[in-house]
C-alpha cells in the first residue's frame, strides 16, 4: 500500500507544480470532449425531440436501433472511424488520422446516441395534453420544439451527463485514431494506461485525479444549472 499513498503525494506535487506532460494531456481532453458534446448535443437533442415527441412509421424499429448503439464498444467505434478516416478510408485525404478532429470525431458518435435515447424518454415522460395546448396557443416549429425541450428540461440533463461521462472517460477511440502521440494527442485516459503499464503510479494517479476533478465540476454545475431551472 506504501508505493499508492507515495504515489498520491507525488501526484499531488505534480499537479502544484504545472507538469507540463500532464497539464497537455489535460488540454487535449477538454478539448475534444468539448467539441464532441458540443456535436452531439446540436445534432442529438433535436433527433431526440422528433424520436420521442411524434409517432411515425418505423419509429419502434429506430428506436431499437438507437437503444442498441447505447452498448456500442469504444473499440469498435474506433475502428469504423478509422477505416474511414486512414489513407485508404473515403476521407483520407482531409488527414485527419491521429488527430484530436479524429478523437471529437468518434466521441461525437460514442455520445450521440446516449443524447438521442434520453431526449427521446424525456420527451415520452411529457403530459400528453402539453403538446395540444402548445398548439392551441399557437407554437410552432422551433417555438414547438424549445419550449417541450425546456419542460423536459430535467431529462435533457441528464442526458447532458450521462454522455459526458462517457466520453470523458473513455480509451478505445483515442488510442485507436488519435494515436497517443505525446504533446499532440494524449489524453487523461490514454495517459493513465501508459504510464500504468510503464509503473508510472504517480503520473497515472495524478491524471485519475484531475479526471475525477473534471467529472465532479461538470456536474456540479449541471446540478446549479438544475437547481436554477
Amino acid at each position: 500500500m506504501q508505493y499508492l499513498i507515495d504515489g498520491l503525494i507525488t501526484a499531488i506535487q505534480l499537479l502544484l507544480s504545472g507538469h507540463p506532460e500532464t497539464y497537455s494531456a489535460v488540454a487535449a481532453t477538454l478539448t475534444v470532449s468539448s467539441y464532441a458534446m458540443l456535436a452531439s448535443l446540436s445534432i442529438g437533442i433535436p433527433l431526440g425531440f422528433l424520436l420521442g415527441y411524434y409517432d411515425f412509421p418505423g419509429k419502434r424499429a429506430i428506436r431499437t436501433l438507437v437503444d442498441t448503439c447505447l452498448a456500442f464498444p469504444t473499440v469498435l467505434i474506433g475502428l469504423l472511424v478509422y477505416a474511414f478516416i486512414s489513407r485508404r478510408g473515403p476521407l483520407g485525404e482531409f488527414g485527419l488520422l491521429f488527430s484530436l478532429t479524429a478523437i471529437a470525431i468518434g466521441q461525437t458518435i460514442l455520445a450521440l446516441p446516449v443524447v438521442i435515447a434520453l431526449t427521446a424518454t424525456a420527451m415520452e415522460s411529457l403530459d400528453r395534453q402539453l403538446r395540444l395546448t402548445l398548439l392551441t396557443l399557437g407554437a410552432r416549429g422551433r417555438q414547438l420544439l424549445w419550449t417541450s425541450i425546456w419542460e423536459a428540461r430535467y431529462g435533457v440533463l441528464a442526458a447532458t451527463m450521462n454522455a459526458y461521462g462517457r466520453v470523458l472517460t473513455e480509451v478505445g477511440i483515442s488510442m485507436m485514431v488519435g494515436g497517443n502521440i505525446k504533446w499532440h494527442t494524449r489524453t487523461i485516459t490514454t495517459a493513465i494506461a501508459l504510464e500504468t503499464g510503464k509503473g508510472e503510479f504517480a503520473m497515472g494517479i495524478a491524471l485519475g485525479l484531475v479526471l475525477m476533478s473534471i467529472a465532479f465540476l461538470v456536474n456540479l454545475a449541471l446540478a446549479v444549472l438544475r437547481k436554477r431551472a
